[in-house]
Parts: C-alpha cells; structure tokens; sequence
C-alpha cells in the first residue's frame, strides 16, 4: 500500500519527530540527517517534490545550553529554540549539501494559517522553493509562540502544510511502526493496524494515551492530522523513521506501516 501511494504522489509532505531526529540527550543524529537527506534526493531525482516539516528544535537547544535544562520559565524555553533551529537547519544544510540540494526555512503560528494574506504568502513561498528544487523545512516558531497562537504539534503543523501546498501524501515519520490497537511499548500484544478506511472507528476501538518524551503529539495527534488531510483528497502513512532507511523502505513496499485512506 505505501508502495503504491508514494508511487502515485508527487507532492508528497515528510514529518520527522524529534524522537526519529536526536538521540536521548537531544543531539541531533547527522548519520540519521545525511541518511534521510539521500533518500529523498532520489525521490527528487525521480521527479517527486519534498517538504519537510522537522522537529528537534528544542531538544537541539537542550543539547547546546544543558544548564537551561531545569528552567521552565517561557522565556527559557523560546530561547532555546532559538539556538536549537540555527544548530537543527545547519544540520539539515549540511546533509542537503551532500546531495548538491539546497534548503530553505519557514517558521510559522497558528496566527499564519488564520490570515488569508499569509496564508496565500507562505503557498507562494513553498511553490517557489520546490518549483527551483529546493527543499523547504517547516517547523512551528516557538521563539515567539505562547499558547494564544501556538500549533502545538508538528503532526498538525505537517497536515495544514500538507492542506495549504495541495500535496498528494503526507508521511509521519515517528518513533513506532504505525497504529496500534494500543500502546506498543506496554503491552506486548498491541496489533498494528495497517489501512485505515474508517477513524471514526479507530477512535472507539484505539487507545490513544502516552506520549514520546521529547515530542509534544501522541498517537492521537496522528489520528487528527489524517482527519485534517482526509477531507482535501491527501492520504497519510504513519511509520518509524528510525528504521533503516525508512523512506527508501516505504517506497519500496518493504516496511510496514499505517495507511489511513482516502474514502472513495
């Protein structure tokens, strides 16, 4: 089913969770970036174009200023992601670089997708980038976010982008293999569900608790990112992105996955 969905995209959106993109202590894994980065420079060859909505921004800053580490206050926080985007966009750079690519970063609020003007401002942006083969990376900006105009979660920031470039598919990458019939991680007989046709089903038959301790969604963030690109005719596939090479796996049909469906 992947396969075929990424066959049939051309657009297609990629979110990558900060589980996926830093190791325990928050430092961002380069052998993940530069592995990644390769992978989608096929895709691109291949005539698909990529947007990448990217997490770790915090976690980045956390691994440059641990003694902020204990600091709750707001101010601290939107600190800290601003030294974590310089350290996560160079990183990205430089894996992008590898492939002769070139990056380009949008910040956004929940204020950007409200107003008609911005929002048509950020579709033009996007079209451009990726009609002169570079590659945008999206993340919230949270140097400026408070709660009034906060997204929250990057898998909702992936399926408004997803929503606004009109894009085909929109993959989660996360740090479990799709959705389960209950948390995988504590009970071992969880089931991987692997199309869904149905969330209004899902959500009376899954359970959606626990979240990952460096990302903000959970499953159930997942589920309503689907929600959010169902009605627009863009289909959504959750799967591990730690998994070796996990984009080239998906578009091969070789890694398993969640395929939440398109209704005819």
């Amino acid at each position: 089913m992947t396969e075929k969905l990424i066959a049939n995209a051309r657009k297609i959106v990629i979110k990558i969770g900060s589980n996926t993109l830093a190791d325990s202590s928050g430092q961002v894994k380069a052998g993940f970036l530069d592995d990644f980065a390769e992978q989608a420079a096929a895709l691109i060859r291949g005539g698909k174009q990529i947007v990448i909505v990217s997490s770790g921004a915090q976690a980045a800053g956390l691994s440059a200023m641990g003694k902020w580490a204990r600091k709750q206050d707001l101010h601290y926080k939107q600190a800290l992601c601003a030294v974590g985007q310089v350290k996560l966009m160079a990183a990205w750079g430089a894996a992008f670089a590898k492939q002769n690519l070139q990056i380009g970063q949008i910040l956004l609020t929940r204020d950007d997708f409200g107003d008609s003007i911005r929002t048509l401002n950020m579709r033009n942006t996007l079209f451009t980038l990726v009609d002169e083969g570079i590659v945008p990376i999206i993340n919230e900006n949270d140097t400026v976010g408070i709660e009034e105009i906060k997204i929250g979660d990057n898998d909702t920031l992936a399926a408004q982008s997803a929503v606004l470039w009109s894009a085909d598919l929109l993959i989660l990458f996360s740090d479990i293999d799709g959705l389960y019939d209950k948390n995988p991680k504590e009970h071992p007989d969880a089931r991987l569900v692997e199309v869904v046709n149905d969330i209004a089903a899902v959500r009376r038959q899954v359970s959606t608790d626990g979240k990952s301790s460096f990302g903000t969604g959970g499953i159930a963030t997942k589920i309503d990112a689907a929600e959010r690109t169902l009605p627009y005719g863009i289909p959504l596939i959750l799967a591990h992105g730690g998994r070796e090479r996990a984009l080239e796996a998906l578009t091969a049909g070789k890694q398993k996955a969640t395929a939440f469906l398109v209704q005819a």
